[in-house]
C-alpha cells in the first residue's frame, strides 16, 4: 500500500513465546503487562523481567538495540546508521545510505503467543457479512502478536506494558478482500478497495506534511482502521466497482470525516478502544476542515 516512493519499509521481528499470562492495564483492551504463569521454557527470557516479575518491553527494546548495533557495524557494503530512539516507539529504525534514496527500515519486536484472543476483542472484527463467519473464525485462531509499545497513558511509563498487533490479520484481509472470493485475483473481477484506501492514505499524508505540527497525532492507521469498517458497512464487492472509484472514495472519506466529527473511531479488533480521543478534539476539527476544503475544490493536494 506505499503510494510515494518505496523508501520506508517494516519489518517485524518475530519471538515465539509458549504462554503469556495477560493483564489489562488500562481500559482500552489493547495494552498488557505480561507475566509467565511458571518458568518459561525460554530461559534466556528471566533477564528481561522487571521487579515485579513483569516482562519489560524497554529492557528488551534496549538488549535488541545493542546487537543491531553491533551488527550493523560489520556491514560494509553499505552505510547503514541505527537512528536514535524515539520516545515510546515500539521500533528500532535505521537508515540505509544509498543513492538514489535513503531508505528507513523500522524493526519491531513482536512475540507471537499461541493462546487465544484476550475478552477485549470477542465483539471486534466484525467481518461476518464481508468476508464470512468461517473466515472470521480462521482469523481469531490465529497467534496473538504482541508489540514492545510503551502505553502513553501511565501515569509513571516504567516500559513494560506491551501492545495488541493485528497486523498479520490485517494484511490477510487486504490479500483477500472480496466477497466474492476471486475479487481482484487474474481472472477475477476487479474492485477500487485498494484504491480508495491508497487515495486516503495519500492525502493524509500530504495534509500532514503541509501541517505537520496540527496533524501529529494522525498516522495511517487510522485511516486503515476507518477503511476496515467501511468494508464491512459496504460488504459486497458490487459496492466497489473499479469504475466507481470516485463514488466510493466519497463514500469512505464521508464515514471518515463523520469518525472525526464524533471523535469515535473504535479500533477494528478492539472495539471498546478508541483511537479518537476526545482530548484531542482539536486536531480532529482541523483536519475535518482540511478535508473539506480538499472535498468541495476538487482535490487541489492531488493536482499539486
Amino acid at each position: 500500500l506505499q503510494i510515494s516512493e518505496p523508501n520506508e519499509f517494516d519489518i517485524m521481528l518475530v519471538m515465539p513465546v509458549a504462554r503469556l499470562q495477560l493483564e489489562e492495564c488500562d481500559d482500552t483492551g489493547a495494552y498488557y503487562y505480561l507475566t509467565f504463569k511458571r518458568s518459561p521454557k525460554e530461559k534466556y527470557l528471566l533477564k528481561f523481567l522487571d521487579e515485579d516479575g513483569k516482562l519489560s518491553a524497554f529492557k528488551m527494546l534496549q538488549a535488541l538495540r545493542e546487537i543491531i548495533k553491533q551488527e550493523v557495524k560489520t556491514i560494509k557494503s553499505v552505510e547503514v546508521i541505527v537512528k536514535r530512539k524515539k520516545a515510546g516507539s515500539p521500533a528500532i529504525t535505521l537508515l540505509i545510505k544509498n543513492p538514489p534514496a535513503e531508505i528507513s527500515v523500522d524493526i519491531i519486536l513482536t512475540l507471537e503467543v499461541q493462546q487465544s484472543w484476550p475478552p477485549s476483542t470477542q465483539d471486534g472484527l466484525k467481518i461476518e457479512q464481508w468476508l464470512g463467519r468461517k473466515v472470521r473464525g480462521e482469523f481469531r485462531n490465529k497467534s496473538l502478536y504482541l508489540v514492545a509499545k510503551q502505553n502513553k497513558r501511565e501515569k509513571a511509563p516504567r516500559g513494560n506494558t506491551w501492545r495488541l498487533s493485528f497486523s498479520h490479520i490485517e494484511k490477510a484481509m487486504m490479500n483477500n478482500h472480496g466477497s466474492s472470493k476471486t475479487c481482484c485475483e487474474s481472472d477475477g473481477p476487479k474492485c477500487c478497495r485498494k484504491g480508495c484506501l491508497k487515495l486516503l492514505k495519500y492525502l493524509l499524508e500530504q495534509l500532514k506534511m503541509k501541517h505537520t505540527k496540527e496533524l501529529e497525532k494522525f498516522c495511517s492507521y487510522h485511516v486503515k482502521t476507518a477503511f476496515f469498517h467501511s468494508c464491512v458497512m459496504w460488504p459486497n464487492d458490487t459496492d466497489w466497482l473499479l469504475g466507481d472509484l470516485d463514488h466510493c472514495f466519497q463514500k469512505y472519506l464521508g464515514y471518515f470525516l463523520d469518525c472525526l466529527q464524533k471523535s469515535q473511531l473504535p479500533h477494528f479488533f478492539i472495539p471498546k478502544y478508541n483511537l479518537l480521543s476526545l482530548e484531542d478534539k482539536a486536531s480532529s476539527n482541523f483536519l475535518s476542515r482540511q478535508i473539506n476544503y480538499q472535498l468541495n475544490n476538487r482535490f487541489p493536494i492531488f493536482q499539486e
